[in-house]
């Protein structure tokens, strides 16, 4: 099956909420690779590649993120893959 990537930006209160901690443990328990990280202007940016499934169930959590996160706004935006393997948190 083919695979898809695709770049999220989160907005809201996001930072301080073990919102990259949580995502890496959700994308792995949905077999998702890529990475998370922290942005200067508050926002969490995310790379999510796998099955479109997976990347989608991802992209709806990040949607609602953890307990504590209060998220706002959320952007996506599709790429091509690149074949990333495993999931980061920076």
């Amino acid at each position: 099956m083919a695979k898809v990537r695709r770049r999220v930006v989160v907005r809201g209160a996001v930072q301080g909420v073990a919102y990259r901690y949580s995502a890496a443990r959700a994308a792995g328990t949905r077999g998702v690779a890529g990475w998370v990280r922290n942005c200067r202007d508050g926002s969490v940016e995310a790379v999510l590649e796998g099955e479109p499934a997976a990347v989608e169930s991802m992209v709806e959590w990040c949607r609602r993120g953890p307990p504590h996160a209060d998220v706002r706004e959320v952007e996506v935006h599709d790429e091509e893959p690149e074949g990333l393997a495993g999931f980061t948190a920076s």
